[in-house]
């Protein structure tokens, strides 16, 4: 008989619905015990709202009380690190909301923990999980549409004055960035699980509207350790928004065309060439069933998974340090007006422990 692991829930906001969501999904293997705000009132109304037994406003006395498995962490992103570290030390694994962590001296803390406890801290890169970007993921890796070329990569969103006046968004400390770390970073982590490993970063930020510490808008071009270029715009300025990600191969194109989860229906394949298109097109329909969008729940039950055979899950380690070493060099780029080459960022750096490496220019939020 399969365990079924206990779990808690820190930060009951807007994501915290999702997290109850990827709960449910996994039919049983999971159930969520408690829920943490500091808001006393939002934490009892969320509890009674989804049928949670426990209702907390503090995280340590949750964590001691309740010993859970698993910690599903959606509280502001300057405090995810620490959380995840107290989770681990408790001896629970984590699935924490993005951005991870604020540094790669935070993730180096993180992982540390993870040696010392034997647990593991993934984060949320749901659109990784879904059934569909799995089939296409072994097709790229198969060769079936030829050498990977050129992507775009762009999440053109937006956020209004309301959005920001939210006391922990749009500063450094709090919200640890903007469009590049807040909304671009789920695209571009799903860029680099279908493209392979980056080589090197060019990039700018800017703070074109919004009356914020953080940028606004980030463009990035992009270069594989297997030639391939991309481009990627982030941004929280553009009122029709969409998600989209192109991968043009020597035999084919790729469009992914969304704005914050997709399914099957979402992908769209043109063959470069008639002769081998019928081919092609015959291994892109093998999508497998049921068709699992990119959910919290897809990647919950991927954590259950490594759970139950005590295994590194997914989006943790060094996977994790991937996207978050691509973001870091996007900002010392932006900042620097140079170049930046994946593993040049190491301690020392200031860009290490900080991602605007004390350079971030001072803007006012009034």
């Amino acid at each position: 008989m399969k365990k079924t692991y206990h779990a808690v829930l820190v930060g009951t906001g807007g994501i915290g619905a999702a997290h109850v969501n990827a709960v449910n999904a996994t039919a049983g293997r999971v159930k969520l015990v408690a829920a943490c705000d500091i808001d006393a009132g939002r934490a009892r109304a969320f509890c009674d709202q989804h049928q949670i037994p426990g209702a907390h406003t503090d995280y340590a006395t949750m964590l001691k009380e309740t010993k859970p498995d698993i910690v599903l962490i959606a509280a502001p992103p300057g405090l995810h690190a620490g959380m995840s570290i107290a989770a681990m030390e408790s001896g629970a694994w984590v699935l924490c909301e993005k951005p991870l962590c604020a540094s790669l001296a935070e993730l180096d803390q993180i992982q540390t923990a993870e040696n010392a406890t034997g647990r593991y801290t993934s984060c949320v890169f749901q659109m990784r999980f879904a059934t569909s970007n799995q089939h296409i993921r072994r097709l790229l890796n198969d060769g079936v549409f030829g050498r990977p070329l050129l992507a775009l990569c762009n999440t053109v969103w937006f956020r209004d004055a309301a959005y920001y006046a939210v006391p922990w968004r749009g500063k450094w400390s709090t919200e640890l960035g903007g469009p590049t770390m807040s909304q671009g970073i789920h695209t571009m982590d799903h860029l680099l699980h279908l493209f392979g490993e980056w080589s090197e970063v060019r990039a700018v930020v800017d703070t074109l509207h919004h009356k914020i510490e953080v940028e606004d808008l980030s463009m990035a071009h992009v270069k594989f350790a297997n030639g391939a270029r991309a481009a990627i715009v982030n941004s929280t300025v553009c009122p029709r928004q969409e998600t989209y990600l192109r991968l043009d191969c020597v035999d084919a194109t790729i469009e992914l065309t969304h704005l914050y989860a997709y399914t099957r229906e979402n992908w769209k394949m043109t063959p470069a060439a008639p002769e081998k298109s019928a081919a092609m097109q015959a291994a892109w329909d093998a999508f497998p069933t049921p068709d699992v969008g990119s959910t919290h729940g897809a990647q919950l039950n991927e954590i259950v998974g490594h759970m139950d055979a005590g295994t590194r899950p997914l989006t943790s380690g060094d996977e994790a340090r991937r996207t978050l070493e691509f973001l870091t060099a996007i900002y010392k780029s932006a900042f620097t007006n140079q170049p930046v080459t994946r593993g040049s960022i190491r301690p020392g750096d200031p860009f290490y422990t900080a991602l605007h490496g004390g350079m971030a220019p001072a803007r006012s939020k009034g």
